[in-house]
């Protein structure tokens, strides 16, 4: 490293923009038809596919940003398959089961990280009955 490189400020860099300005800004609502964010086309059954983003979109004065990608060149989305599913209902099983003495499922996540159980389990407070499963049984994929 040379004396030069030792005086030069560092600099913030977003590792996907290129910094050239190819890519063009729109602001919020202001795309064209022909793009769409990931959510967007999430909803629409489709996929970026590999594709590089083309623009961005911006919000909040600029705060707020996501990339579009073409509409005519995302993929279909891939299947939802019973492996995939099962390995997905094993994961939200260990965010929604209580590990303490009730080992109840609920149908939100816990906060485990903080408080290490329900909130019933915790400190006492008494759960709705409905944000849980009655019985503690073994919970099967839908498909």
């Amino acid at each position: 490293m040379n004396r030069q490189d030792e005086d030069r400020d560092p600099v913030d860099v977003d590792p996907h923009d290129p910094g050239d300005g190819s890519l063009p800004v729109f602001r919020w609502k202001q795309a064209g038809r022909d793009l769409a964010t990931r959510r967007q086309l999430r909803d629409m059954g489709l996929r970026p596919g590999g594709q590089e983003p083309v623009a961005r979109i911006e919000c909040r004065g600029g705060r707020r940003f996501a990339w579009l990608y073409r509409i005519d060149l995302a993929k279909p989305k891939t299947p939802m398959t019973l492996a995939k599913e099962a390995a997905l209902d094993k994961a939200m099983a260990a965010r929604q089961t209580c590990p303490g003495p009730c080992g109840r499922r609920y149908f939100h996540c816990l906060p485990l990280q903080t408080l290490g159980s329900c909130a019933e389990c915790f400190d006492g407070t008494p759960a709705d009955p409905a944000s849980y499963l009655t019985a503690p049984t073994e919970h099967r994929p839908a498909a």
